[in-house]
């Protein structure tokens, strides 16, 4: 019977009662990902051939092969914890002849080149076979326009060959959109090294002048090859024969898929009262310094992410007209209080499918799975007050924050998670999304697209009143930070103008944004931030 006065379910009750009782427990159940996590794979480690799944991609340069390649591959390792691994052709040739070879090294009756580039698959080829006779490995895929018949053939039978008893699929993508490919090459093709320090024009010329050379030979999937996926210009989609549970995963995954280049705003609600306090989790309201950040958040949705600048046809000049924009927020306050600013027009839009729609620019969407770690006991708590009232729990935190999971809580493993169907989501939507979230929230979404680890995720820096612009591309991810409200300004007297009074003003009466501007690959490296992890007021006690 508990205590007088005492919860039975508070913190207290559940130390005292565990201290007093131990169970009998010799052969304990014992959690991989650590003591009180939350397991991310559902399969297991221990796997058989027919469990293991090969992807060779099929496709003309420039349909965006590369890019679904890679999205496959980081959704399934970073939110299902599944081992994967992309052999990509092109990176063999680069390494076998060089970069920068014209297109006629692409001419299939130029015996030499074909020879050289048969030398490029087979090393892809034999390097895939290795990896996926490893034990724990799950998928692999094979990267190229693998654009014939035979070459299809011939992957399959040195696959089977080789003992490889994996399911086998094809993923082919096709694009006959001559905006979408234009796009394609000018955005992702001629950054590679391929066509580094070439002139623009002159490399595109050469690329597509490629591109004919492989559609001379082309030969699209039927059913001859086996199971497959085809995708039409990321509308259209024909599957065929394709079974199981990680392959149908996949095909779930593509089917939400797109190359269109795309934006998200990442950014944290403004300073809330229990920022102040240096509490963490609750439910609390905005602060002065909260609520001016929102205004110019407000401003800055308008003039920044819901317009678009285009060229006028007939004078050339450059204009700036109204885009489609999201809002997502949490269910808790203060990110509602957060975008109260943003203000809602109403207009027609004609979509890439060319139908034409009333739209609700930053109609605001409350997203559950946007919600803030949960803290369970400790919600309300500072870090010092849980160090010394919970020490235990807080040197479990410490070393493993990770996994570590509240009491009655949760853990960043959990709320991965429940981002999952949220990334899934993001990875659909064409138009810019703006998400006014929470620290331990966004650090797992960034984590995702700049391509961290989930170990990095934890301790990634969110700094409050910035928007973190990231563009997804083939090759890695491009990052933006603004910052729409300083330190400065935040920590004003009172003596002077409130701080909710006026923005502060640049030449043209536009709020004066300070933009840091950044391409990172996938192995980007958390040194390379600039961290606000020691400051208490651009970085307040969060999860």
């Amino acid at each position: 019977m508990p205590p007088a006065n005492k919860d039975p379910n508070s913190m207290e009750s559940v130390s005292s009662t565990s201290s007093a009782y131990q169970a009998d427990n010799p052969m304990p159940h014992v959690i991989p990902e650590g003591e009180n996590a939350a397991p991310l794979e559902v399969i297991g480690a221990t796997v058989t051939q027919s469990d293991k799944l090969v992807i060779v991609m099929v496709g003309l340069p420039a349909t965006g092969k590369t890019h679904i390649a890679k999205r496959i591959c980081r959704y399934l390792t970073f939110f299902h914890d599944i081992p994967t691994q992309i052999f990509n052709v092109g990176d063999y040739r680069r390494k076998l002849v060089g970069a920068q070879m014209p297109s006629s090294f692409y001419d299939h009756s130029n015996a030499e080149a074909v020879a050289q580039r048969h030398v490029a698959c087979n090393a892809a080829l034999n390097d895939m076979i290795e990896y996926m006779k490893q034990d724990g490995v799950r998928m692999a895929v094979y990267d190229a326009t693998n654009s014939t018949k035979e070459r299809r053939k011939w992957l399959i039978k040195s696959l089977c060959d080789a003992g490889i008893g994996a399911k086998k699929i094809f993923v082919e993508s096709i694009c006959d959109d001559d905006k979408i490919l234009e796009e394609n090459i000018r955005t992702v093709k001629l950054s590679t090294p391929d066509y580094k320090g070439i002139d623009p024009e002159e490399a595109m010329k050469d690329f597509q002048k490629r591109r004919e050379q492989y559609m001379s030979v082309y030969e699209p999937l039927d059913d001859v090859d086996g199971a497959y996926i085809k995708i039409f210009n990321c509308q259209k989609f024909i599957v065929n024969g394709i079974r199981g549970y990680l392959p149908l995963k996949v095909v779930h995954f593509i089917m939400n898929l797109h190359t269109m280049p795309r934006t998200f705003y990442l950014t944290r609600h403004g300073q809330s009262g229990y920022n102040l306090l240096g509490k963490i989790g609750g439910d609390s309201g905005l602060s002065s310094a909260g609520l001016e950040y929102a205004r110019r958040l407000g401003k800055f949705a308008k003039e920044v992410i819901g317009q678009k600048t285009v060229v006028d046809e007939e004078t050339g000049e450059e204009k700036r007209i109204p885009r489609p924009a999201r809002l997502w927020t949490s269910t808790l306050r203060r990110t509602k209080e957060t975008a109260q600013f943003i203000e809602n027009e109403e207009f027609d839009y004609t979509f890439d499918n060319g139908e034409t729609h009333g739209w609700v620019q930053f109609r605001r969407m409350e997203r559950r799975n946007l919600d803030e770690i949960y803290a369970g006991s400790c919600d309300g708590m500072t870090y010092k007050e849980i160090e010394q009232v919970y020490p235990d729990e807080f040197k479990r935190r410490q070393d493993d924050k990770l996994s570590y999971r509240y009491p009655r809580g949760e853990s960043y493993m959990d709320v991965t998670l429940r981002l999952e169907p949220l990334a899934k989501e993001m990875e659909r939507t064409r138009e810019p999304v703006l998400l006014v979230g929470h620290q331990g929230i966004l650090r797992i979404l960034y984590a995702y697209f700049m391509g961290l680890t989930r170990e990095e995720a934890p301790y990634v820096s969110i700094p409050l009143n910035h928007v973190i612009q990231l563009t997804p591309h083939a090759y890695g991810c491009h990052e933006e930070r603004t910052c729409l409200l300083s330190k400065e300004e935040m920590l004003k007297d009172g003596q002077d103008e409130p701080v909710t009074s006026m923005p502060v003003k640049g030449k043209d009466n536009d709020l004066n944004y300070q933009t840091t501007k950044v391409t990172r690959k996938w192995s980007v490296k958390l040194k390379e931030f600039k961290s606000y992890e020691d400051d208490s007021v651009m970085n307040p006690s969060s999860h």
